[in-house]
């Protein structure tokens, strides 16, 4: 039973992150991650998991984040931690030191003080 007096089910998933794929149209003024690669870096990430023998995992595309300055953007649940990874190195990063041990990928972390006015 959790704090609140619900009888919540266990999670079904250890981590699920959202990445975006979003597009807005040619020249908008805020961007779009899916103009800078994110589906192929998305698809790149979830064979890269497998390969790592991450379990329990689940990786989705997610509709527009808000961070679309910032992108291509993630977010890891049920941590609440935001990423920015514009390359497979990124990624690898993310899957390595966030997935499977427990960290954080330093540099690549997005903070709330990290978005555009």
């Amino acid at each position: 039973m959790t704090t609140d007096g619900h009888d919540d089910p266990p999670m079904y998933f250890d981590r699920h992150v959202f990445f975006c794929t979003n597009e807005r149209p040619a020249g908008h003024p805020r961007g779009s991650c899916l103009a800078k690669g994110s589906v192929k870096l998305r698809d790149y990430m979830k064979a890269r998991a497998k390969e790592l023998g991450l379990k329990n995992v689940r990786i989705n595309s997610a509709g527009c984040l808000d961070r679309c300055e910032l992108g291509p953007t993630m977010v890891i649940y049920p941590e609440g931690v935001w990423y920015r990874c514009e390359t497979r190195e990124d990624v690898d990063r993310v899957l390595e030191e966030h997935m499977r041990d427990g960290g954080r990928a330093q540099g690549l972390m997005l903070r709330p003080e990290d978005d555009p006015d």
